[in-house]
């Protein structure tokens, strides 16, 4: 069963030459119904960068960002264990 999908005509447009590259580049005639398709499942194999992508303000780290900033860490070599930090923040 197909569905009809409603989007603005510079979405379209994209789409079309999305369409057309592939064709190109790949001599294989694919469907925009097959690129749909093959984007969703892309969009939903990496949920937390796709969903990600409509947060506004402060962008996620990237792995490498993240990287350094734990880089940046050093241990004291003492444990603390979670009575210490309630001493610690509430006496």
């Amino acid at each position: 069963m197909t569905t009809a999908v409603k989007m603005d005509e510079e979405t379209k447009s994209t789409l079309e030459v999305l369409q057309a590259q592939i064709k190109l580049k790949t001599g294989k005639k694919v469907t925009q119904q097959e690129i749909l398709a093959r984007l969703v499942e892309s969009a939903a194999a990496s949920q937390s960068a796709f969903i990600d992508s409509f947060r506004e303000g402060a962008e996620t780290l990237t792995d490498e960002e993240i990287a350094q900033f734990n880089d940046g860490m050093i241990a004291s070599g003492v444990e603390t264990d979670e009575e210490d930090i309630d001493e610690i923040l509430y006496g």
